[in-house]
């Protein structure tokens, strides 16, 4: 898992994992570990609340190197985490290394979509093929059973309609999610047979058959 938001990291709160990872003989660095997945994060290499305050080219930079100067080994796959928007971070991803595809992230109002169909946009320019869309903060259950749609409805749905690509998932609004998060035990970990960790899993097990079917090859 590679977290390529180098302004504002969080892979290593959300993992649990704060350590410095080490340096190779061969000078590349090894990256820590937790939950069974290796991990790399402009976080591990600052002090707490450390600003990152740099240019475009130091970004690109930095995502090159993750990708090139991380002892990365035999990987399954290698997710990456992007921020928000078309900026340096994913420019440089789609320069640096051919991607099986990407995954939009959103949440169900108009404001969150019209940035997503901007990302979409962006990874069309670049050859990146969109493996689907997943809609976060879907709703809310309270206590007694009732659903509550806090950010509108559909818009996931309509907006994968109109690219003719796939709703991988609706992740529910859930406090075990972001207590989880804050704890480093993702709720996969820590709850997994809650509702929300199943709908992680559906999305996992869609993704996994996409990349398989696709046939392309992989970091």
């Amino acid at each position: 898992l590679l977290d390529c938001d180098i302004y504002g990291p969080s892979i290593p709160l959300m993992m649990g994992i704060q350590q410095r990872p080490v340096v190779s003989e061969e000078e590349k660095l090894i990256p820590p570990s937790n939950h069974g997945i290796k991990l790399m994060s402009m976080g591990f290499l600052l002090n707490d609340d450390q600003p990152v305050i740099w240019r475009g080219p130091m970004i690109q930079k930095t995502v090159q190197q993750f990708i090139t100067q991380v002892e990365w080994g035999q990987l399954d796959y290698l997710l990456v985490d992007l921020p928000p928007g078309t900026g340096d971070a994913q420019l440089s991803l789609c320069q640096t290394v051919p991607l099986d595809g990407g995954v939009i992230i959103t949440t169900p109002q108009e404001a969150s979509l019209g940035v997503v169909r901007k990302g979409i946009a962006m990874f069309e320019k670049v050859n990146v093929p969109l493996l689907g869309l997943v809609e976060n903060m879907s709703y809310f259950t309270d206590p007694s059973g009732t659903k509550h749609l806090l950010f509108g409805s559909g818009g996931g749905i309509v907006t994968a309609e109109k690219l003719g690509t796939t709703l991988l998932g609706q992740v529910p609004l859930v406090p075990e999610i972001r207590a989880g998060g804050d704890a480093g035990q993702p709720i996969v970990v820590s709850a997994p047979e809650s509702l929300a960790a199943g709908v992680f899993r559906e999305i996992a097990e869609t993704l996994l058959l996409q990349v398989s079917q696709k046939q392309l090859p992989r970091v």
